[in-house]
């Protein structure tokens, strides 16, 4: 039929077909050739260009990925949430950083921000991160990040876990961080900290899952711990390698939910025979310090107990039998006043 033919020959429905397919191939290719960007949204593609560009010249080769043709949630160091399609976490571990964009404060949906292993990582924090409101867990460790904790991370009220440790952190740690409600683990170990610890601490939100964390060791704190820190309810606390002085007892409560407690290598000075210990303790560490009194038999009751050093302090008396307590070896008995019986070899008169 004439209607299905051409002068040339051809067959007219070939050709119809053929048009089809070239004037609609845009439309059945672009999902193909865009699904890879889908999911970036502009705004936080042209930040994370942002934070690349301050980093060019520091570790270019980091973030060869970070290519503006290519979706950013696919980027190294980035993850986006599968509903939102927002940049929710950036972890930027072990590059030639040295320094903390104010870039990233353009983030607004980050979630997690981690810099781990960054030991050419100098300045501080920028006044920027105050935008992340929505951030949870903001962590940095080893780098060397100097100067004061900023006050403004007092503002990150959705924080729940805090690190800045193994880094040059100097002065006082800001009693703002107590108003941090949703806060469960707060680590500030290995830096330059000075002053007291804030009585502030005493007001940290401890109903949280999993039981509250404060890791304030290997610092240059000093003086006594306050009172209102006996009021916390924590799994772990960490005071450990510091300067303070006086009355620990206060940390201990029988009812409590305290799993871990490390104390050693401070000047602490309280009678241990009036200690009542967490029914769940399982680590405890006292070593180094001034401690008096002797061993309280309540310790042969605790089930869940794996270490249990006292070692270097002044404690006297015969060590309880029963329970873990002659599984731990002599070491964590030794250099005491007059300390005996098993495990040490020293028999009790």
């Amino acid at each position: 039929m004439e209607i299905y033919s051409t002068g040339s020959g051809g067959s007219l429905p070939l050709r119809f077909l053929l048009f089809l397919l070239l004037v609609s191939s845009p439309l059945l290719l672009s999902p193909v050739l865009s699904a890879s960007s889908v999911r970036c949204h502009p705004a936080d593609r042209a930040a994370l260009l942002r934070i690349k560009d301050s980093f060019s010249q520091e570790s270019p080769d980091n973030f060869t990925s970070w290519d503006p043709n290519i979706n950013c949630c696919n980027w190294a160091f980035v993850q986006c949430d599968d509903k939102t399609n927002r940049v929710n976490s950036l972890t930027i571990q072990q590059t030639g950083v040295r320094h903390i964009p104010a870039a990233i404060g353009d983030l607004p949906y980050l979630e997690r921000l981690t810099f781990e292993d960054f030991p050419k990582l100098t300045g501080s924090i920028p006044s920027s991160f105050t935008k992340l409101q929505n951030l949870k867990l903001f962590q940095i460790w080893n780098s060397g990040l100097s100067g004061p904790i900023p006050e403004f991370l007092s503002e990150l009220r959705n924080l729940e876990y805090l690190e800045l440790s193994q880094s040059k952190l100097s002065g006082p740690i800001p009693s703002s961080l107590a108003n941090l409600r949703k806060l469960a683990t707060l680590v500030l170990k290995s830096n330059k900290l000075t002053g007291h610890i804030p009585d502030s601490f005493g007001r940290f939100n401890t109903d949280v899952t999993g039981g509250f964390t404060l890791d304030l060791s290997h610092n240059q704190l000093f003086g006594e711990i306050p009172r209102s820190l006996g009021q916390l309810d924590y799994m772990t606390i960490d005071l450990s390698y510091n300067r303070l002085v006086g009355d620990a007892s206060l940390l201990f409560k029988e009812n409590g939910a305290a799993q871990y407690i490390y104390l050693s290598n401070n000047d602490f000075d309280f009678d241990l025979s009036k200690v009542r210990f967490p029914q769940n303790l399982t680590f405890l560490v006292l070593t180094h310090n001034k401690v008096r009194g002797s061993i309280p038999e309540q310790v042969t009751e605790l089930d869940s107990l794996l270490l249990f050093d006292v070692s270097y302090n002044r404690l006297c008396g015969k060590i309880p039998v029963g329970g873990n307590i002659q599984k731990l070896g002599i070491f964590s008995f030794l250099h005491n006043r007059c300390l005996c019986g098993p495990p040490l070899p020293i028999k009790c008169m």
